[in-house]
């Protein structure tokens, strides 16, 4: 029988204590190894919660799959700020470049619904409306509207999806 355990753990730095350690140790795995190996693979999303699901076979075998932390938590990362804002309407608590969108959007890429960098990007810049994080020194609508007419056509055509 396979057993999953599924836990938020801070990148990089989870520990054998809960919610992994008594969640894993009935198992009967090596809690340090497997710890070891979520903070290897969780190393990038440092200082952020991340989604962590391990799989255990019948044979001990020990599968680790990372998710990707939400969308607001990886925009307040890359802005370096701790929380948005309490007045989305009238307070800014911080300003995206285009390039930074197209950053959070390839991250999540295996998490959205969307095909395309563009249609990723406007899913990222719609998170920033209840934030009070503008785009490109306008408000995040602003900017959507913007992406769709083209208007950072030239700065997206180095961008990979």
């Amino acid at each position: 029988m396979t057993s999953i355990v599924e836990a938020l753990v801070p990148g990089g730095k989870a520990n054998p204590g809960p919610p992994l350690g008594p969640a894993l140790g009935p198992l009967g795995v090596n809690i340090k190894e497997v710890v070891e190996k979520i903070n290897e693979k969780t190393r990038d999303y440092n200082g952020m919660q991340v989604p962590v699901k391990v799989i255990v076979d019948d044979k001990k075998n020990v599968e680790i799959e990372v998710g990707t932390p939400p969308t607001a938590s990886l925009i307040m990362k890359e802005l370096g700020i701790q929380k948005g804002s309490g007045n989305a309407g009238s307070e800014v608590v911080g300003n995206l470049n285009i390039s930074q969108v197209a950053k959070i959007a390839r991250m999540k890429k295996e998490d959205v619904l969307s095909y395309d960098l563009k249609a990723t990007m406007k899913e990222v810049i719609g998170t920033c409306v209840p934030m009070g994080v503008t785009v490109e020194g306008v408000k995040a609508k602003d900017s959507q509207k913007a992406l769709d007419q083209g208007k950072f056509d030239d700065l997206l055509a180095g961008e990979e999806w």
